[in-house]
């Protein structure tokens, strides 16, 4: 390291401070205490984190002058020093701080034993060989497990529940240096570290961080007035970063306190409820009024709630939960965590320095904006559409005009192997020449998809040619306006929607579905219509096709969401093509242009979800669900506001000196914008 000033241990120079972890989040603002004092600092750093601790350095601001790097292992003997380092640091440290551990309740167990009890032991043999002042072990409340009750300072052998890799680690590690006779020691037991209490910031997602995922999406999908439901829980020991780092400071410069343990806790420690509350304060989430005290049920017996927990169905939601919220499910055995700390030995030896635990209240906004902006795992996926698609086989039908177009334009531009079909041989080998011309990778394939053996041909020449589909966009649709009444003779009207609509879609998913099993990925887009939603009146035939299409996939979603397969049904709000050109009063409402309704489609590909439809239309299902008669009013309303077109009654000359639409008709429409009337 170039900035790092590094000196030759043989120069002679005295030195007070060896700090292994010193680029560990506690270990940084320690050593950051540490430079306030007189003494050159030694800190253990592996060759391959160079870069990391150089960048730390830099953005910690310290005095690099005063710094000097010391490259080993904290898994080698001695950590890795050479005898010739040993000999130059023997009796020159005052204090050895050992930072370096495992902080994550999801590590392997292994992985654990490694870095915090053999880590440990040879941190000790290092510090016996250099013959150090006190060696300072930065232990956890972890060691009491899941103790039921007070855990004293004095108290260790008394703990609990230590079947947990991470508890049972940290526990035995500190029995090392309990046992340890060759040095002096400390130790320090920090509760649940989290960010800065000034800055809010933190190096990863841990303890209360793992639920602010949870807060975000109920924020995004409830006001924050409105009450929740959640679990009061046990009392969990929250400190921040900077309140740790500067008791050990503090303490470790203390003398006669050899031998001693400092629980560094809040004496006065919140339920995870009340936690959870003060993050949904700071993130301005609905907070969780009623509270389940979870030791309600236990009166269940275990064996019961065991049998009920080892369900598929119950472990496969729980599963999802978890997997959605990012939690691990390591976290849930301490929502009921039964153990409090006292810090009657802390408290009096940081007496008269200042340093106290602050309210959570007080800082936690900072701590929830320092997540959002730099920790939360939304913020490193990739939401690029060409992230999405690039190299992928995206087909789209109806992809020669309109909404088919426009998305295949946006799909062909960001990378993908992009399929267009349509019945059209000039206008849709135009559409690829085109989409050629500006470097896409576009093939096109004409195809009746009304006719089930022409689908089955496609989809054999789709595989054929590109050998899987990794996105299906059914947009290829029939719509038909027309009243009950003016089709008593049309019944093929009813045929040939359904033909089209629904079996010529399903064709298609069945034909692919297969490789996309196989391939255990697969996502199948349905363009479906708001009026599925909304009962639009005179739509019978064209809403009943796609109201099929819409049940066929959430009835598919179900079976196949295990095997990796994503269904999303786009109800789409009117849009302006070549469909609806023959009702000349949508000239004059409110429709959605082929652009902005490929922007739903790219939505639907980037995020997968189940269902994309617009406020109005959610609206309008949730008052037909609500008040069924008034809906049926205001859509028989609508019926009679609108008539049948003069295209509705085949009435070609009518057709050509068709009446503009009314003030009131165009008032109408504009109130429910994007539906068809």
């Amino acid at each position: 390291m170039a900035a790092i000033a590094r000196r030759d241990f043989n120069e002679g120079m005295d030195m007070s401070y060896f700090v292994t972890g010193a680029s560990g989040f506690i270990g940084r603002f320690l050593v950051a205490n540490l430079l306030k004092r007189k003494g050159t600092i030694h800190v253990l750093v592996r060759k391959d984190s160079q870069k990391k601790f150089d960048a730390i350095a830099k953005n910690m601001g310290w005095d690099l002058k005063r710094i000097t790097v010391v490259h080993g292992d904290m898994s080698a003997a001695r950590c890795g020093l050479t005898a010739a380092q040993v000999r130059a640091l023997k009796g020159k440290v005052k204090h050895f701080f050992h930072l370096a551990a495992i902080y994550d309740l999801s590590a392997s167990a292994e992985a654990q034993r490694v870095a915090n009890v053999e880590g440990t032991q040879n941190a000790l043999d290092l510090a016996a060989a250099i013959e150090a002042g006190c060696f300072h072990h930065a232990s956890s409340i972890a060691v009491a497990g899941l103790y039921p009750g007070i855990f004293r300072e004095d108290m260790f052998e008394e703990a609990e529940g230590l079947d947990d890799p991470y508890l049972r680690t940290k526990h035995d590690s500190e029995a090392l240096v309990r046992g340890e006779k060759r040095v002096k020691w400390r130790i320090y037991r920090p509760g649940m570290v989290v960010g800065h209490s000034q800055t809010g910031e933190m190096d990863k997602i841990d303890g209360p961080y793992y639920f602010f995922t949870l807060i975000k999406k109920l924020r995004e999908m409830l006001p924050p007035w409105m009450p929740t439901l959640g679990i009061e829980g046990g009392r969990i020991n929250i400190v921040p970063v900077d309140f740790v780092a500067d008791a050990m400071d503090h303490i470790a410069h203390k003398p006669k306190l050899d031998g001693h343990t400092f629980h560094l806790t809040d004496p006065e420690p919140l339920r995870v409820g009340e936690v959870l509350n003060t993050f949904c304060r700071a993130g301005h989430a609905p907070e969780m009024t009623m509270r389940i005290d979870a030791r309600m049920f236990a009166f269940v017996p275990p064996s019961i709630r065991g049998a009920v927990g080892n369900l598929p169905p119950v472990r496969r939601f729980i599963g999802m939960l978890l997997r959605d919220f990012r939690i691990p499910k390591s976290v849930l055995k301490f929502i009921t965590y039964p153990t409090r700390f006292d810090s009657r030995e802390t408290e009096r030896a940081l007496k008269g320095s200042g340093i106290a635990v602050p309210r959570l209240e007080d800082y936690a906004w900072r701590l929830w904006d320092y997540w959002e902006r730099h920790l939360d795992p939304d913020l490193f996926i990739d939401r690029t559409l060409k992230g999405k698609v690039r190299g992928k086989v995206v087909v789209i039908t109806g992809g020669s005009s309109g909404i088919g177009l426009s998305t295949a334009q946006r799909v062909a531009e960001a990378g993908a192997i992009t399929v267009i079909v349509a019945r059209g041989k000039e206008e849709l080998f135009k559409a690829r020449d085109e989409m050629k011309a500006k470097g896409g990778k576009v093939f096109a394939y004409t195809a009746d998809l009304a006719d089930m053996a022409d689908c089955d041909r496609l989809v054999a020449t789709v595989l054929k040619e590109h050998g899987h589909v990794d996105v299906l966009v059914n947009n290829a649709g029939r719509s038909i306006r027309r009243s009950i009444e003016a089709s008593y003779e049309r019944f093929h009207d009813f045929e040939r929607t359904m033909q089209l609509n629904y079996f010529g879609s399903i064709r298609l998913i069945m034909g692919f579905m297969p490789t996309m099993t196989q391939r255990r990925k697969g996502h199948v887009i349905n363009i479906s219509s708001i009026g599925v939603l909304a009962n639009s009146p005179r739509f019978s035939a064209y809403v009943a096709s796609k109201a099929a299409l819409d049940a066929f996939s959430r009835c598919a979603q179900g079976e196949l969401s295990g095997k990796g397969i994503s269904f999303t049904t786009i109800n789409m709000p009117l849009v302006k093509t070549p469909m609806i050109a023959p009702t000349k009063m949508y000239d004059s409402v409110p429709t959605l242009t082929p652009e902005e309704a490929a922007d739903l489609l790219v939505k639907a590909i980037i995020e997968r979800p189940s269902r994309i439809a617009t406020r109005l239309g959610i609206f309008a299902a949730l008052i037909n669900a609500v008040a069924p008669k008034a809906y049926e009013v205001v859509m028989n309303t609508a019926f009679e506001l609108f008539p049948d077109s003069a295209a509705a009654k085949g009435d070609k000359k009518a057709l050509r000196g068709e009446a503009e639409p009314s003030g009131e008709q165009i008032a109408f429409a504009s109130l429910m914008r994007g539906v068809h009337w």
